[in-house]
């Protein structure tokens, strides 16, 4: 059974929103001829790594709820400042969950499969406002 990461994406109000901001990214890290690579960077290093990387994801929590999850791919070892650090690499491929509300926290947490939200179903053709999901999804119909 996979383990996954939970994490708040603090300054960020929708799922759109951090789609573009991570599209952003990349196109930055390519036109400086970087490894197009989406990395966060956080100063604990998960001990239990193996676990995170047998099929685990980053779950994003946005204003709020869990929304959407990305694959974690590696754990890298950063230096900042002279400090260690470790980068959580995901792939840039944003699958959305069934949304859950969860209180605000510090830093990254564990979260087991078993309690990790559903990803959401698939609505083909239908692009609903950021705030009706949320209201569909607290109402348990999205």
């Amino acid at each position: 059974m996979s383990l996954h990461l939970i994490k708040l994406c603090v300054g960020v109000d929708s799922v759109a929103e951090l789609a573009e901001w991570q599209a952003g990214r990349l196109k930055e890290l390519k036109r400086k001829k970087r490894p197009p690579v989406l990395m966060h960077v956080t100063r604990m290093t998960p001990k239990r790594g193996e676990e995170l990387l047998d099929g685990g994801s980053l779950y994003w929590v946005i204003k709020g709820h869990i929304a959407v999850r990305q694959r974690l791919l590696d754990l890298k070892a950063v230096v900042r400042n002279g400090v260690p650090h470790c980068g959580l690499v995901y792939e840039p491929k944003l699958v959305l969950t069934v949304r859950r509300f969860h209180r605000p926290f510090q830093g990254w947490r564990y979260l087991n499969a078993k309690d990790a939200p559903p990803d959401a179903r698939d609505l083909k053709g239908v692009n609903l406002p950021e705030a009706l999901k949320i209201e569909l999804a607290e109402l348990g119909l999205l």
